[in-house]
């Protein structure tokens, strides 16, 4: 890469962390023209590529094959008997787990390629602040370095919240980072937490075979999501042989003997194989000099950034986790974008939380967009919508899809799309059209006149559209 960009020396930027918001702002801020090092300690592509998204996801895949084996009794299938009576399929766990580090390896060397064929230098090391215009990093060796910066980017992300009273053991007592190390299918498997990487883990290895206890200490599963989706999705966990637990606090989990024994606040326990701890994350802000540098952090720990990922030390910008803005990989690397683009002087919109497309990896999938219908309650906002069950759907009764909707929420009036719920398999595809519409403040009867093909399950969606058109008064 030149050093020079017309006729000025370029920018020196330094990225802390390579995670998504790490690398992509990498890629962007090479692409403006500037010398950018990025300061890696795990592995390119950070926990979202290593141990969390790419590996519990390639994990749920695994799981999602396996149950069409028990679902092709229902489109006519005849499977051959088993050698045990029942067992239609058996997951093989040395091999689920190389092939999920193997899948995740791949993927963080195809990052480090694309960051090294466009110029980015990366740094392996524990990378800290030594102000605002100074990054300090420590090799594994013991040897340091000094970068200096014109632009830094923090993006540390964060790691799984520890309770006292259950300690994970890496054996037992998991974490969701450490459930790839486990030789064997787990006989029984106790998820605590029923939010999104609970549910997720639960899913697969019910998926997988395993007999699975869901603790939720809410009403439901799923809290914090459309309240019919969750109620879908808990449906069909019980109906798969799940025992969950609802209204349920765990105490402890702590060890016994091969196994487990989780202690629930009302006095109960449960016994089980394996148990994984599900209960949020923290954030890695802490020995990063952040403070010295004048970035401020949050009482949970978590950078304070704005709209366009600045903290409150100049040139300082942070994205991902560790920001506590919205912990998916989509949301850093649109941080690490928008920041770049920002501190580089090139054209920029600030990060607009209401187009974000999120989607939860059950079966079947939740995907949400845009705003909710108890967030629309709360700010008084006339909407109107519509929920169209998918089986109704000729697609969906030809794949044997009987679980899930569509729902559609527009504005009172204008008919502007604000928002969408999409329960089906495969959500997370069907969720771009409407997240189209609400980025580009398309009305529902532009959806509706764009064409769908039959039959398809985005054909709901259009109908959907339709159904929300306003009647002449």
């Amino acid at each position: 890469m030149s050093s020079e960009v017309a006729g000025r020396a370029a920018q020196r930027v330094v990225v802390v962390g390579g995670g998504p918001g790490g690398y992509e702002s990498a890629l962007v801020a090479a692409h403006l023209g500037a010398d950018v090092t990025v300061v890696d300690r795990d592995g390119v592509g950070g926990a979202a590529v290593l141990t969390d998204c790419v590996p519990s996801k390639t994990l749920i895949s695994t799981a999602d094959f396996m149950s069409r084996f028990f679902a092709a009794a229902g489109l006519g299938v005849k499977l051959a008997e088993s050698p045990e009576p029942g067992e239609v399929a058996r997951a093989d766990m040395p091999t689920v787990n190389e092939r999920v580090k193997s899948l995740a390896a791949a993927q963080s060397a195809d990052i480090a390629a694309r960051l090294e064929r466009d110029g980015v230098t990366v740094v392996r090391g524990t990378g800290r602040l030594d102000g605002p215009e100074r990054v300090v990093v420590e090799g594994a060796d013991g040897t340091t370095q000094t970068l200096d910066a014109d632009v830094v980017l923090v993006s540390t992300g964060a790691r799984p919240r520890e309770l006292a009273s259950a300690m994970p053991d890496g054996e037992r007592i998991l974490t969701w980072q450490q459930v790839y190390d486990v030789p064997e299918l787990p006989e029984h498997v106790v998820v605590v937490g029923s939010g999104v990487t609970g549910a997720e883990f639960a899913h697969a290895y019910l998926g997988l075979g395993c007999e699975v206890t869901l603790v939720s200490s809410r009403d439901r599963v799923l809290p914090g999501e459309d309240p019919d989706a969750a109620a879908v999705i808990e449906d069909v966990f019980k109906r798969r042989g799940m025992n969950v637990l609802g209204r349920s606090r765990a105490e402890s989990v702590v060890r016994d003997g091969d196994g487990v024994l989780v202690t629930l606040t009302d006095g109960r326990t449960v016994s089980a194989s394996h148990c994984v701890m599900a209960v949020g994350s923290v954030p890695n802000t802490e020995d990063v000099g952040l403070a010295s540098a004048g970035v401020a952090l949050s009482s949970s720990g978590h950078v304070q950034v704005d709209s366009v990922s600045r903290t409150t030390a100049r040139g300082v910008y942070a994205a991902g986790d560790c920001t506590g803005v919205l912990p998916l990989a989509s949301v850093a690397a649109m941080q690490g974008r928008t920041a770049m683009s920002h501190a580089l002087g090139d054209a920029v919109a600030p990060l607009n939380l209401r187009a974000v497309a999120a989607n939860i990896f059950t079966d079947p999938e939740i995907a949400t967009v845009g705003w909710s219908a108890p967030a629309l309650d709360e700010a008084g906002i006339g909407y109107e919508a519509v929920m169209l069950p998918l089986a109704t759907n000729p697609r969906a009764k030809m794949q044997n899809v009987r679980d899930g909707f569509v729902k559609l929420f527009s504005r009172s009036g204008s008919g502007v799309v604000l928002g969408g719920v999409v329960v089906a398999p495969r959500a997370s595809e069907l969720i771009f059209p409407v997240a189209l519409a609400v980025q580009t403040k398309l009305t529902v009867d532009q959806v509706a006149a764009s064409f769908t093909v039959y039959p398809s399950m985005s054909g709901s969606i259009a109908e959907a559209a339709r159904q929300l058109h306003a009647r002449p008064s």
